[in-house]
């Protein structure tokens, strides 16, 4: 009797493994097929050589595994993993789809940002918000039920199975854990068929699987110290001779105007504008900036152009104003304000929104204006105007007798860009595309008309000033027009893959840039640069020179124009794709890697150097 029931315990924890492997196999799959959107490449992904589709079965087999046992119920672990890991997959879909990236764990990091953007999504796409609404009540009113009735009703583990399992499951999940480390090669991972491929995300989570290229993201978040980061080796980057702090007599006052996805719709292949949108931005042009971003991330752009710095020694995927900047950092705020100048941010939205009011602090800035702190301010359309923004700027700069900078970041022209967000446009749109296409375009080209126009009053009221006065103006990404872009054939999908030819890059990442002066006019043959360096530019316009900002990114900017993680681009426009993976890096680059990474994360070696007189932050 004692031998049957053994037997029989043998073959139900035999048929209780099978059934975990087969649900674990049934949600990987489905997990790839929510996050792929596409069933061919998610079936692929399983029988396909070189790929852990099978790894990954095993992996998840354990952890239902490991809740099975903490719960004391078999298979309860499903109903924890399945709902979390289909909606990230899910969430990742989507992201794919708008911005063109995975989803990686530093994304929740700005989960606050997407909650407060909610409504426009609502109202671009109303009835699919209703429908999300409904399922996810269902859905959690089913799970609950469903766990309830589980712990009640469920197969119970004994104790002693219990400790089987927990034996089996906790020391082989660490073992997969401490072989997870994309920075360090494991003979074992290579076995299975896991092959980190961190320099171009889309691929990694193609070939590694939603779930296993998205663990191995987590430790992205951490910045390691770059190789040769020494004094001596800091010590041997000097600042160019003469590069000293120099200003003119009368100091300039600085306004940059980071435009809220502005960019020359007139590009769009087959779509015709009357009038043209941007005709002063056309006249006023200097260049073109090469956003590192598309369709989104404006906190990535606006880092580079206030600091110099470049995304480019960043992890991938990471968010620096998120994660990075905890201290106090160099920026044109802290320079012009150790200067003597006022120095104001000023924002209409949230001051939480991209830890902005935080950052702002850490660059240097007296004062950040946000809506929390601005005087009632004009919409147009769902979001405040740029003619108000512009009022704004105006009003402060004349209520002041110091020199000041200013930075102003707008919103009007935020996207998605919903039809008929506008019931008084002046632009008109002729395009061979859907009814609800051609008014998506019109929605954001009448944005980018009152950009445009309003650049031209700020530049009108900077002429009739006597004091010298400099305006930057540039668009910090192209627009998420998604359905525009295809049906125009500007692009075969929403958004680009991040490694097409430099070519299209360059295309697919332009925006205009203009740099003005009230007693020069505007700055002519920029070409296309990094938002990077925008100080060189603004300053030498001023007629201002920096150790940093007009000696080092001057040099750098003689050799190259263009510095992102995926291609550089010197001063002859010509591009050298996957730079970052060569075994031999100029010595140019690595000189601007280790000197922000100095500023940022290290020991401040050259700080005193580049950056004089660097001020603490003042509480904005």
């Amino acid at each position: 009797m004692a031998r049957l029931l053994r037997s029989r315990q043998a073959r139900d924890s035999y048929r209780a493994l099978g059934a975990s492997v087969f649900l674990s196999a049934a949600l990987v799959f489905l997990i790839e097929l929510v996050a792929r959107g596409d069933f061919i490449s998610t079936v692929q992904f399983f029988f396909q050589p070189f790929k852990p589709g099978w790894t990954t079965i095993i992996v998840f087999t354990l952890v239902l595994t490991l809740l099975d046992a903490i719960f004391a119920r078999r298979h309860i672990g499903i109903l924890i993993v399945a709902p979390l890991t289909l909606l990230l997959a899910f969430v990742g879909h989507q992201k794919a789809h708008y911005l063109g990236d995975p989803l990686y764990p530093t994304d929740f990091l700005y989960s606050r940002q997407i909650m407060e953007l909610m409504p426009l999504l609502v109202r671009d796409r109303p009835w699919l918000a209703v429908a999300m609404a409904v399922v996810g009540v269902t859905a959690i009113c089913a799970l609950v039920a469903m766990w309830r009735f589980w712990r009640r009703n469920g197969p119970k583990i004994s104790r002693k199975s219990r400790i089987w399992r927990l034996t089996v499951a906790v020391p082989a999940l660490a073992f997969f854990v401490s072989i997870m480390d994309y920075a360090t090669f494991s003979w074992t991972r290579d076995r299975l068929q896991i092959i980190p491929i961190m320099w171009d995300q889309k691929e990694n989570y193609a070939s590694n699987g939603f779930a296993l290229a998205f663990a191995m993201n987590v430790p992205m978040a951490k910045v390691n110290t770059p190789q040769g980061y020494t004094e001596q080796a800091l010590a041997d980057i000097a600042p160019p001779d003469g590069a000293t702090i120099t200003l003119p007599e009368q100091k300039p006052d600085i306004i940059i105007v980071m435009s809220e996805s502005f960019w020359d719709p007139t590009r769009l292949p087959g779509v015709k504008f009357t009038p043209d949108p941007i005709p002063n931005v056309r006249a006023a042009h200097s260049g073109h900036v090469f956003s590192p971003e598309f369709g989104g991330m404006t906190a990535n752009v606006e880092f580079e152009a206030l600091t110099g710095f470049s995304n480019a020694f960043l992890p991938y995927g990471s968010i620096p104003y998120q994660q990075y900047v905890r201290k106090a950092v160099p920026s044109l705020a802290s320079f012009f304000r150790s200067q003597g100048y006022e120095t104001m941010a000023i924002h209409p939205f949230e001051g939480w929104f991209w830890n902005r009011k935080a950052v702002y602090d850490a660059f240097g800035f007296d004062r950040f204006y946000s809506i929390e702190n601005l005087p009632p301010m004009k919409a147009r359309g769902p979001l405040i105007s740029d003619e108000s923004l512009t009022e704004e700027i105006i009003r402060r700069a004349d209520q002041t007798e110091r020199p000041f900078f200013y930075f102003a970041v707008s919103l009007q022209s935020h996207g998605p860009y919903e039809p008929y967000r506008y019931s008084d446009p002046v632009i008109k749109v002729s395009a061979s595309t859907t009814e609800s296409t051609r008014q998506s375009i019109l929605s954001y080209a009448e944005g980018a008309h009152d950009a445009d126009k309003e650049l031209k009053r700020l530049m009108d009221w900077a002429q009739q000033r006597e004091r010298p006065t400099i305006i930057a103006f540039f668009g910090d990404h192209l627009p998420p027009l998604n359905l525009g872009y295809v049906e125009t054939k500007f692009l075969k999908e929403p958004v680009p893959d991040r490694r097409e030819p430099p070519d299209a890059l360059a295309l697919h990442r332009e925006t205009p840039l203009v740099v003005w002066s009230n007693k020069s006019g505007s700055v002519q043959d920029i070409g296309t640069v990094s938002p990077a360096f925008l100080p060189l530019y603004v300053l030498k316009t001023a007629g201002i020179s920096h150790p940093y900002y007009t000696g080092f990114l001057g040099e750098l900017n003689m050799k190259y124009h263009v510095v992102e993680r995926h291609v550089l681009v010197d001063a002859d426009g010509k591009p050298t794709p996957d730079w970052a993976r060569e075994k031999q890096v100029d010595p140019m680059i690595n000189d601007y890697r280790l000197l922000q990474y100095d500023a940022m994360f290290g020991k401040a070696w050259r700080t005193n150097a580049f950056f004089p007189n660097l001020p603490k932050p003042s509480g904005v």
